[in-house]
C-alpha cells in the first residue's frame, strides 16, 4: 500500500517513529490487570507507523456503564473521527503535548479516548557530527547510508516503558471501524537532547487507573497526570533497524 510504506519511510524523520514491544499477551495481563484482550498482542522489535501496536484502554460497559481494562491492538497513526479518509495518519503518529487540548484532532480523545502503550523502548537517529561522518555518540562504520546513527532508548533497569497515547475510532466508508492511536510527546529531558528534542510522555503507575478512567473528562486534570521518565538510557544501535522487514532482538543490542 502506497501510503502506508510512505508513511514508514517518513518516520525516521519523526520523534518516535519507531518503537520495540517484545513482550506477549500474558505479560501485559498480569502487569496492567487486563480483564479482556480484544487483540492479542504481537511482539516485534522494530513497530513502525500503521503498524498494528499494543495499547491498554478502558471502556465503559454500555449497560452497566463500568469500565473493563482491554488490551488492543488499534492502528499507530492516529485518525480523528471527523476526517475524510485515513491519510492524516501520516502525520499524527506523535501528539504534542503543548497543544493537546487545542488541537482538534487530539482534544476530545484527551477528554475521553486516552490509553496506554507499552514498550521496551523506541529508536531515534541522530545526525551526524559535522566532519567526523558519525552520529553523536556513534562508533564508526555505524551509521546509516544517511548519515544518522540509530540509537535505542529504554530505562536504565531494563523494565517496560509504558508510554502515554490517545486513541480514535474512524468509520471508513465500507461501515467497518478502524481504531488508531498516537503517542504524546514533549520536550526531551537535557540527558536525551542532543539526540532528538522531542520524547515521549509517561503516566506513572499510580496514575494509569485515573488516566484510563473514560469518566474522567477534565483535560487540565487528566494532562496532570503526564510526566516524563528521567530514567531512560540511550545506547547506539545497528543500522539494520532503519529497514522495516528486519525484526528480532538484535535491532536493540548495544553496538560493540
Amino acid at each position: 500500500m502506497l501510503f502506508a510504506g510512505w508513511a514508514r519511510r517518513a518516520s525516521l524523520t519523526d520523534m518516535c517513529g519507531r518503537f520495540a514491544a517484545s513482550a506477549g499477551t500474558d505479560s501485559y495481563v498480569e502487569i496492567f490487570g487486563i480483564e479482556e484482550v480484544v487483540d492479542a498482542a504481537q511482539p516485534s522489535f522494530n513497530l513502525a507507523p500503521t503498524d498494528p501496536i499494543p495499547a491498554v484502554v478502558e471502556r465503559p460497559d454500555a449497560d452497566s456503564g463500568v469500565g473493563a481494562r482491554k488490551l488492543v491492538a488499534p492502528r499507530w497513526g492516529l485518525v480523528p473521527s471527523w476526517s475524510k479518509d485515513a491519510s492524516e495518519a501520516a502525520r499524527l503518529i506523535n501528539a504534542r503535548f503543548e497543544t493537546l487540548a487545542a488541537k482538534p484532532a487530539f482534544r476530545t480523545a484527551l477528554a475521553r479516548r486516552r490509553c496506554l502503550i507499552p514498550a521496551d523502548g523506541y529508536f531515534e537517529w541522530s545526525a551526524a557530527e559535522p566532519g567526523t561522518g558519525l552520529g553523536r555518540g556513534a562508533s564508526a562504520g555505524r551509521v546509516s547510508r544517511s548519515g544518522k546513527q540509530a540509537f535505542f532508548i529504554r530505562p536504565a533497569d531494563g523494565g517496560l516503558f509504558v508510554m502515554a497515547g490517545l486513541y480514535e475510532f474512524w468509520k471508513r466508508p465500507t461501515g467497518e471501524w478502524l481504531t488508531t492511536a498516537t503517542i504524546i510527546t514533549t520536550t526531551a529531558t537535557d540527558a536525551l537532547g542532543h539526540i532528538h528534542d522531542r520524547m515521549p510522555m509517561v503516566v506513572a503507575p499510580g496514575g494509569w487507573a485515573s488516566w484510563l478512567d473514560p469518566h474522567l473528562t477534565e483535560t487540565d486534570a487528566a494532562a496532570s497526570l503526564l510526566s516524563v521518565d528521567g530514567s531512560l538510557t540511550a545506547y547506539p544501535v545497528s543500522p539494520l533497524v532503519g529497514n522495516v522487514a528486519n525484526d528480532g532482538p538484535e535491532l536493540i543490542e548495544p553496538l560493540a
